[in-house]
C-alpha cells in the first residue's frame, strides 16, 4: 500500500471522527446553552426590576444558538468534502452519498440539527420577566427589548434558510474544486493527454 493511499486512509479517518465528535459536542451545547439560558431568565426574572436586564439571558441564547449553528455548518462541510474526494460518484456511493439522497428523497424525514424550535420558544420566553417587571416597561422599553428578541428569531430563520441549502452549494463548490484541481495536474503518468 503507498504512502498516498495510507495518508488518504487517515485522513478519511481522522474527517469521520471530527464529524462524530463536533455532532456530539452541538448537541451539548445545544441543551448547555438552554439550560444557562434558563437560568439567566429565571434570575432576571426573580432579582432584577429592569426591563433591558432580559437581554442578558437573550444574548446567552443567542451566542449558543450560533454556536450550534458553526458547528452544524462545519460538519456539513466536511461531509461534502469526504463526498467529493473519497466517495467516487460513480462507484462508491458511501455514506454521505447515501445520507445526502435521503435528505434528498426523503425530505423532513429527522429532527432539526440546529434546534432551531427550542430557540425560537426561548426566545418568546425570554419576554416574560419583561412582561412581569415592576414598574410597567414603558413603550420605549418594550421598542427596545422587542426589536431584540425579534432579531435573535430572525436571525434564527435565516440560519435555517441558509442551512437548507448548504449541502448541495457546498457539493458544487467542492466538485468545481476537484475539477479545478485534476486540470492543473494534467494528465497522470501513462493517461493520454
Amino acid at each position: 500500500m503507498s504512502d498516498m493511499k495510507l495518508r488518504e486512509i487517515e485522513e478519511y479517518r481522522a474527517l469521520r471522527a471530527t464529524i462524530r465528535e463536533r455532532s456530539t459536542t452541538r448537541l451539548w451545547i445545544a441543551v448547555t446553552g438552554v439550560t444557562s439560558w434558563a437560568f439567566l431568565t429565571l434570575a432576571t426574572a426573580a432579582f432584577l426590576e429592569l426591563p433591558v436586564a432580559s437581554l442578558v439571558p437573550l444574548l446567552v441564547l443567542a451566542a449558543a444558538f450560533d454556536a450550534v449553528f458553526a458547528i452544524h455548518t462545519a460538519v456539513e462541510r466536511i461531509g461534502r468534502y469526504i463526498q467529493v474526494f473519497f466517495e467516487d460518484a460513480g462507484e462508491d456511493r458511501g455514506w454521505e452519498h447515501q445520507a445526502m439522497e435521503f435528505g434528498r428523497r426523503f425530505p423532513g424525514g429527522g429532527g432539526d440539527p440546529l434546534f432551531c424550535t427550542a430557540f425560537w420558544c426561548a426566545t418568546g420566553l425570554n419576554l416574560i420577566p419583561v412582561a412581569i417587571a415592576t414598574p410597567s416597561p414603558g413603550p420605549i422599553e418594550w421598542s427596545v427589548v422587542g426589536l431584540a428578541h425579534l432579531g435573535v428569531a430572525a436571525h434564527i430563520y435565516a440560519a435555517k434558510r441558509r442551512a437548507a441549502g448548504q449541502r448541495a452549494l457546498d457539493l458544487d463548490r467542492y466538485s468545481r474544486l476537484k475539477a479545478e484541481s485534476a486540470a492543473a495536474a494534467g494528465p497522470h503518468p501513462g493517461q493520454p493527454a
